[in-house]
């Protein structure tokens, strides 16, 4: 079974861009899977509605609603910024879902498949 970890921006894409992230997910992933975030995800949504803009205030609040409705598991980690905790984490089991360019780089270059939005539209795994 492969375990997908959800970045921070990538939960925000149900509000931002109005598509359905877990549909999409299972369209685009035809074999077993378990969805994750990090405790840091967390934080930095908790972040984002204390000094976020309205909209961003808004996704961050149905990102977290959406956590615990689907029962995402949180994956406990230490100190350090996010971005190294979960490239730190990626082995061969996971696949990253993100819209961080850079972060998605990271993760392809340790050969690790990648979840990401395609003209705000819909997700890709590649």
């Amino acid at each position: 079974m492969k375990k997908i970890i959800l970045d921070t921006n990538f939960l925000l894409i149900p509000v931002q861009f109005k598509v359905d992230i877990f549909s999409e997910i299972e369209r685009v992933c035809l074999f077993r899977y378990k969805l994750y975030v990090v405790d840091k995800t967390i934080d930095e949504l908790n972040k984002v509605i204390e000094k976020g803009n309205m909209k961003n205030k808004l996704a961050a609040k149905v990102a977290l609603a959406l956590i615990r409705q689907k029962k995402i598991d949180i994956i406990k980690t230490g100190e350090g910024k996010v971005d190294d905790l979960i490239v730190g984490l990626l082995d061969k089991d996971y696949i990253l879902a993100t819209q961080d360019a850079e972060l998605r780089k990271r993760a392809l270059k340790k050969g690790n498949k990648v979840i990401f939005l395609r003209v705000k539209n819909y997700l890709v795994l590649s």
